[in-house]
């Protein structure tokens, strides 16, 4: 069973790289440079945060059986370049809890997505 605080840390997590992704879309939008892996990422961690929440809290949760699991797959496409940073960080520094909190959100998002495909 996962904590309140750690359900909380990792809902904030998401919801932080939620809005840096979207203001990346827009900038790169306004820029027309290419925002296909962006906004691929961005609705990827939506459906997560909606997924542990629905989990969590009891929310809703409609999103349809190929959306989940590109979403998931998206997800877990991204653990790799967070492992390589993870790597890179100072031992106590901010950068160090930020992407660790990053990693278990998105490891438990990856989760709860999977087991909504059975």
């Amino acid at each position: 069973m996962i904590s309140r605080a750690d359900q909380e840390a990792s809902l904030n997590s998401l919801e932080s790289t939620y809005r840096k992704l979207s203001n990346a879309y827009e900038s790169m939008e306004g820029k027309g440079a290419n925002t296909t892996l962006v906004k691929k990422r961005r609705d990827a961690i939506k459906a997560g945060i909606d997924s542990l929440r629905s989990d969590w809290y009891g929310t809703g949760f409609s999103y349809e059986r190929d959306v989940i699991a590109t979403s998931q797959q998206t997800l877990e496409d991204i653990l790799p370049s967070i492992h390589k940073q993870l790597v890179k960080c100072k031992v106590g520094s901010p950068q160090l809890t930020l992407n660790e909190r990053r990693l278990t959100a998105l490891n438990l998002a990856i989760e709860s997505l999977k087991n909504r495909l059975g």
